[in-house]
């Protein structure tokens, strides 16, 4: 399956929540970064809960020689405290960042002085000018919240429009949703690279519930597959890889400009799915 590959990979972690999973998180991203990624990026807790988390395991990535990109949320925040993170990710060295909303969480009945990604996006550049590489969310199948398709090309639009550098989708296994969208934003005169998120296959169970609270597809013939292996994680892992690695292979041929690995903080399933594509280096 190996193909030619000059497009760049990168990789997804979330903030470990213990030294030993700190210690693990390191030893995976020297795994990955064999590969040679653009980018590690790092997840952001709903109201900051993990800011610290976020900063400390981007710090640990980029002390490895590793370029890192921190998960901005803005629900629930105030422009004085975007303000305070840019000022101090800035301070660090750091100059890209994946500018999202964020869920809002459940209870919750002050959202914060930012409504919507395209809000604080304008406000970074307002803030920072062209300091940093915004990366931006893109939802092939439609964002879970969203009234319709067309209403959230339309928001995609004014992230872009507010000052978005890229887009990484949420993870898809529809290779067609995928080339719509695309194809729906260059109609929109959206030029920007959308880089496909890809979620490897290895947990049946824990891929249906984020699923579900994403809004993603999982196709009724891989889901059947999956649910005939009951408790063999061998088994799902094998098809999983084979699944996944046609797809990265769909979408490369296709002309994505790269792809983006939700790792899971997990390095063997995108190793081996990047190994399968001919990413051979280090």
């Amino acid at each position: 399956m190996a193909t030619d590959l000059n497009q760049p990979i990168s990789f997804e972690f979330f903030p470990p929540k213990s030294e030993e999973g700190r210690e693990k998180l390191l030893a995976v991203s020297q795994q990955l970064g064999q590969l040679e990624p653009a980018y590690f990026s790092v997840t952001f807790g709903a109201g900051g809960s993990t800011q610290q988390g976020t900063i400390d395991t981007v710090l640990d990535i980029k002390n490895q020689g590793f370029s890192a990109a921190p998960h901005l949320s803005c629900v629930g925040s105030t422009k004085d405290n975007i303000r305070k993170i840019l000022a101090n990710y800035k301070k660090h060295g750091i100059d890209q960042i994946v500018a999202l909303r964020g869920d809002i969480p459940s209870g919750t009945l002050d959202i914060g002085e930012f409504r919507y990604a395209n809000e604080l996006v304008e406000f970074i550049r307002k803030e920072t000018g062209d300091h940093f590489h915004i990366e931006v969310g893109a939802y092939p199948e439609v964002h879970p919240q969203a009234a319709n398709a067309q209403s959230d090309l339309l928001n995609f639009k004014r992230k872009v429009e507010a000052g978005a550098d890229s887009a990484i989708t949420q993870y898809f296994f529809n290779v067609d949703a995928y080339a719509r969208f695309v194809e729906d934003c260059k109609k929109l005169g959206l030029t920007i690279p959308i880089v496909p998120g890809i979620m490897p296959i290895t947990n049946y169970a824990q891929l249906a519930r984020f699923s579900d609270m994403c809004g993603a597809e999982i196709p009724r013939w891989i889901r059947k597959r999956l649910e005939g292996f009951a408790d063999d994680r061998e088994s799902i892992k094998a098809f999983g890889i084979d699944v996944v690695s046609e797809l990265c292979q769909s979408l490369l041929e296709g002309g994505a400009p790269g792809l983006h690995f939700y790792s899971m903080n997990q390095a063997e399933a995108s190793l081996t799915i990047c190994r399968h594509l001919g990413f051979n280096k280090g």
